[in-house]
């Protein structure tokens, strides 16, 4: 006969093992709290020390390896009560259900906290930025000069001046002045031969003068007797009118012939002083000729003498010398770059969109930070905005009439001046010369 032994596990749980060597069946019933009640004799059984031991060897297990169908439910209860245990895991220590996350006040006050923070900091910061326009399309820029020969020759010298700083009228190269030299000389000589023409010619004009003022002391004997002979010519012409033989006719003729004798001699008399006259003019154009002559040369000194100024080349303006060139013993022509000055005065030439110029305005301050130096804030003033965007003095300006059109937004050169005299940084201390890349930062509000 088979027994069957029932034992209560857990609260109202129980375990039925099915074994064939028990005599009979034990039910042990326990109530919810866990303690045993007693003991249930179903059929016939053993009493006593072999009750006993069925009941600890319940307890125990049996290492049968059966398992009845109410095992199995009991299992799955485990598993299952084990998930809702897993579930419950937002209990508290008392036992109490945890609210969510979203129903806590803490949660609220921090988010009303970060959001009012974003706002106001939101706020704050459009605030500010709409008070500056900045732009990354800028650069240093200044007129480089660039130093040429205005002679040819030999250099016979070259400053080692290199990326250095130099002020206005240093003396950066030399070329040679042999041939400079010679030419004065020249220009010289031929002053000098100019100024004894002039003297020869001067004493011509004198000489002149003195033969024309003896051909009219000369003529004035022919002219008296020209004139007497004319006068007795008359006299008998008009005494034959009033008696025919009062005069004879070789009287007459006579007459005529001495007056007319007269009259050759006073002509050329005349043509004397009319010669004097010429060789004055000839003499006073000689004189003329003479003083161009020797302002030819003056003029050929004058321009040696720039030429020997030419032979030593300095500097036009204070700045850094640059991209050198030449060196001693070059020969140089005219119109050859020799080298390069940077000038102390620059500025920055910064490309703004045309939308961010609407209340830009002359002499508003800006904040000027180049990318050379990023921890150094240099500041400047506006000083003029170009009148036109950049492509309408391109060499080949857009036509925007032909083809499809696309609108771009185009930019406006604006100049801005450093102040480094005004407290601010000096860039004239720093390695900042033209092409670098600024950023400029315009305040306009």
């Amino acid at each position: 006969m088979t027994d069957s032994v029932v034992e209560g596990v857990g609260q109202g749980r129980r375990r039925c093992v099915s074994t064939e060597a028990a005599p009979a069946m034990t039910i042990d019933r326990e109530q919810d709290s866990g303690e045993p009640t007693g003991v249930e004799r179903v059929g016939p059984g053993p009493v006593g020390g072999a009750d006993e031991a069925y009941r600890r060897g319940f307890r125990d297990g049996f290492d049968d390896g059966r398992e009845t169908g109410d095992d199995k439910d009991s299992d799955e209860d485990d598993k299952s009560e084990d998930e809702e245990d897993g579930d419950d895991g937002d209990k508290d220590d008392d036992g109490e259900e945890k609210p969510p996350l979203y129903k806590r006040p803490l949660f609220w006050i921090i988010l009303i906290v970060v959001a009012a923070v974003l706002i106001i900091g939101g706020t704050l910061f459009w605030l500010h930025k709409r008070q500056y326009q900045s732009t990354d399309d800028a650069f240093v820029d200044t007129h480089v000069v660039r130093l040429a020969a205005q002679v040819s020759g030999q250099l016979t010298g070259v400053a080692a001046a290199d990326n250095r700083h130099v002020e206005a009228g240093a003396l950066l190269a030399t070329i040679e002045a042999d041939a400079t030299q010679a030419s004065v000389e020249q220009a010289k000589a031929q002053a000098l031969q100019a100024d004894a023409q002039i003297e020869q010619s001067q004493a011509q004009v004198v000489s002149a003068r003195a033969q024309r003022a003896q051909a009219v002391d000369t003529a004035r004997d022919p002219e008296a007797q020209a004139a007497k002979a004319q006068a007795d010519l008359a006299r008998y012409l008009k005494l034959r009118q009033l008696d025919a033989a009062a005069v004879a006719g070789t009287q007459i003729d006579q007459a005529r012939q001495q007056a007319a004798s007269a009259e050759a001699q006073a002509a050329a008399a005349r043509k004397n002083i009319a010669n004097a006259d010429a060789q004055i003019a000839v003499a006073q154009k000689q004189v003329k000729a003479a003083r161009a002559q020797k302002a030819g040369a003056e003029a050929q000194i004058a321009s040696a003498g720039v030429t020997f100024k030419h032979l030593d080349i300095r500097a036009p303006v204070s700045g850094q010398v640059v991209n050198r060139s030449v060196n001693i013993g070059s020969y140089v022509q005219a119109g050859s770059q020799l080298m390069a000055i940077v000038p102390d005065a620059m500025w920055v030439t910064a490309n703004f969109k045309e939308t961010q110029i609407t209340l830009m305005r002359l002499g508003q301050p800006v904040d000027i930070q180049v990318d050379a130096f990023p921890a150094v804030h240099f500041h400047g003033h506006v000083d003029s905005i170009q009148r036109g965007a950049g492509q309408a003095f391109a060499l080949l300006p857009p036509q925007n009439a032909t083809g499809n059109y696309v609108k771009v937004v185009q930019r406006v050169p604006v100049r801005i001046l450093f102040d480094g005299r005004d407290g601010g940084p000096d860039p004239r201390r720093y390695a900042i010369g033209p092409g670098m890349s600024v950023v400029p930062t315009v305040k306009v509000r």
